[in-house]
This record gives C-alpha cells, structure tokens and sequence, in this order.
C-alpha cells in the first residue's frame, strides 16, 4: 500500500481552499457569543492530546450541560471528577500542553472545534465552584484557547448518530463487564463484572 508522503502530493488530491472560503475565515482566535452558548448548552467534550513522544489519547468528559465554563473569551474550565485513575489527558498536558477539543450537543449535528494549550489546576476555589452535589472538581483543566470554529454537520449526518433507528441493537452488543472477561481474563463472571462497575456508576458519579 503507498501513503501520502508530503504536503504536496496531499493537496494534489484535495484542493487548497481559498483564503475568502467560509472553511478558512470561520476560525476565530477567540470565543465569541455563539461559542460561548455552545459551551454552555454542552454536556459533552472529547479532548485530544499527546505526550512529548508523540503518543496520542482522545478522552471524553461528560456531565450536565454548561459542566465545562467559560472564564473569558479565551479561557475555558474543565473539571476532572473521579475515574479510573489513569490520568491520561492529564499526565500528556503536564508534559504537552497542547490541545484539541470537540464540544457535542445531543441532537444537534454541528459541533464547536476548539484548539489551545492547557494546564492543570487544583485552585481551591475554581474546584468549588465547579462542584456538583456537594463535590468539588478533582482538579481543573484550563484551556488557553487559540482557536476555535464551528464544525460542519456531514460526519454526523453521515453516520446518523442522532438517528435512533440507525443504532444497534443494544442487547446484540457484549456488555463491558464480558469485554473485560474476555480481554483480561478478571476473576469472577461477566455478569459478576458488570454488577461491580453498576455499583461504581452509582456510587462514585461525581
């Protein structure tokens, strides 16, 4: 199988856009009005980033809407709430602090792309204020934001993620406690896993 070598034999087979096109113009260097209600509407974020070797990891946050919050037209807050303790986007930013992320609001097919550089926090006050039942954030992730752009609807239309009728059968799909088993051989049955993980969910949410 050939690759694609350069950045010219790329642009060989898709055109260059103009520096007048909608796609180039679209980025802005701040978050403006529409962003801001984007963020505020979303419960949902994937976050890109790497290590210094190059290792990527794309991890997905999620919580009521508005979870992550503007600070300021270049500013966002992400809080961090418990989880598996692996710290992936965590442990990359410390090292790489750059940054892409994919805001998602369900039912809706265009998304908000925003990149820039983060850092962790554990300000006490941030983390308080962004707690939930009770619960401060763990820790705060702050992204400096150096762009950000509304994304076209054609990869979910295409896919038709909203569409329910368009989705599996959830029963015909292994449950994660059976991946878990079947991967890593954990002790106890499947169902034992999945009962486990339930009791995880409910207790330790936030």
């Amino acid at each position: 199988m050939d690759y694609i070598g350069s950045h010219e034999e790329l642009r060989a087979i898709y055109k260059t856009p103009d520096a007048s096109d909608i796609a180039v113009r679209k980025e802005l260097g701040r978050l403006d009005a529409h962003c801001r209600s984007f963020i505020a509407r979303s419960p949902f974020v994937l976050i890109g980033s790497s290590d210094l070797d190059g290792n990527a990891d794309v991890t997905p946050k999620g919580d009521r809407p508005g979870f992550a919050e503007v600070l300021d037209d270049r500013t966002i807050a992400i809080p961090d709430r418990p989880g598996n303790n692996r710290l992936d986007t965590l442990e990359n930013v410390v090292l790489n602090p750059a940054v892409g992320l994919l805001f998602v609001i369900p039912g809706m097919n265009e998304t908000l792309r925003v990149s820039g550089e983060a850092r962790v926090t554990v300000d006490t006050g941030l983390r308080e204020r962004m707690a939930v039942e009770g619960k401060p954030a763990i820790s705060v992730l702050v992204v400096s934001v150096k762009t950000a752009y509304m994304h076209c609807a054609k990869a979910f239309m295409r896919s038709k993620l909203w569409k329910t009728e368009a989705w599996p059968d959830r029963a015909s799909l292994p449950t994660l406690g059976r991946i878990l088993r079947d991967q890593l051989a954990v002790d106890g049955t499947a169902e034992q896993t999945d009962q486990r993980l339930d009791k995880a969910y409910k207790e330790t949410l936030w």
